[in-house]
């Protein structure tokens, strides 16, 4: 059994600057309408939400695919939401633990992917 998993997150720009100011270390507390962290399991489904999604409602059209692994020890109090199809797959974490999280990511959050629809 690994000791880490791949997880991903898309983004758009003005998280993405906050992961930068973060060294590529943490994801930025939610806004207080956003009571979820949600990373997703596997690499499509980022791209269909940043692809599809931030580079049409972000202010700038441009969408990011970021990509991180974390504990799994600590991974596993979460359990897998499916949210649409079955490779819609995400981790639902409370926003109040996100610090928490974020200090069980190892190693840097990458950026794999962009997109700009402008």
């Amino acid at each position: 059994m690994s000791e880490f998993i791949t997880l991903f997150r898309p983004v758009g720009t003005k998280e993405l600057e906050l992961i930068e100011q973060s060294g590529f270390k943490a994801f930025p507390p939610r806004l207080p309408d956003q009571p979820i962290f949600y990373p997703v399991t596997n690499e499509a489904y980022a791209i269909q939400i940043a692809r599809d999604w931030n580079t049409k409602y972000n202010d700038d059209h441009k969408g990011y695919v970021t990509r991180f692994a974390v504990s799994s020890g600590y991974l596993n109090q979460f359990q897998k939401q499916v949210v649409g199809g079955s490779s819609h797959e995400e981790y639902w974490v409370p926003a109040e633990q996100l610090a928490e999280f974020n200090g069980n990511i190892v190693g840097q959050i990458e950026v794999i992917h962009s997109f700009d629809q402008r």
